[in-house]
């Protein structure tokens, strides 16, 4: 039914967990961003900012052509909206699910992926950078365990926000950061994590980077 042009990163792993968690039948097809597959014609008509994850619905319940979507966020809301899933009808139980979703696309998994790149991937050390970011991610990590005090997931029931969110947090290591810091956030990354589509989903392309 999906085509998932993919990337074993934090982002494209959300759209692999949320297949998993919806059941339904997907084809991968890597998109080696290390190699600049990004940047390929056909890529750009799906996803015009050349930026993983992107999918493509066979079968959208219109009934018409194959639809394209990029951006990871807006691909959790559609995969939620079709199958009826992780996305609260109700005004107010969505609205709690949404903020926490665009609260992760601005906040933690921009400044957590700029944490990954100063500590792990850039070219020279700068102290300043890697502080600075790995400060930042600290104190969203901060903001999600005080939300996590007196409640299973960041907007009540499990749902795309907690999904979202999720795979920033199973990196981190790379963000300097020790989960034991932030108990309830631990517990809460501990009870997705044993979750059987998460954990099938996650594994999805890790043999691509090798």
């Amino acid at each position: 039914m999906y085509d998932l042009y993919y990337w074993p990163t934090p982002n494209g792993k959300k759209i692999a967990i949320m297949l998993e968690e919806v059941e339904a039948p997907y084809t991968v097809f890597p998109v080696d961003i290390g190699k600049g597959d990004q940047f390929k014609p056909d890529f750009l008509k799906i996803s015009p900012n050349n930026r993983i994850p992107a999918l493509v619905d066979n079968a959208p319940a219109d009934g018409g052509e194959p639809l394209g979507i990029f951006e990871s966020g807006a691909i959790l809301e559609y995969l939620a909206m079709k199958h009826g899933i992780l996305l609260p009808t109700e005004t107010r139980a969505r609205i709690e699910v949404m903020q926490w979703l665009f609260w992760q696309m601005g906040g933690l998994g921009p400044m957590a992926g700029q944490a990954h790149h100063f500590r792990k991937f850039a070219p020279e050390q700068v102290p300043y950078a890697i502080d600075r970011y790995t400060k930042e991610t600290a104190r969203l990590y901060g903001v999600m365990d005080k939300r996590l005090a007196d409640r299973d997931y960041l907007a009540g029931a499990y749902s795309i926000a907690d999904i979202s969110s999720w795979t920033w947090v199973s990196r981190f290591e790379w963000q300097g950061q020790d989960l034991n810091d932030f108990p309830n956030l631990k517990r809460w990354y501990d009870t997705i994590a044993a979750r059987p589509a998460v954990a099938k989903g996650f594994i999805v392309g890790d043999d691509l980077r090798k």
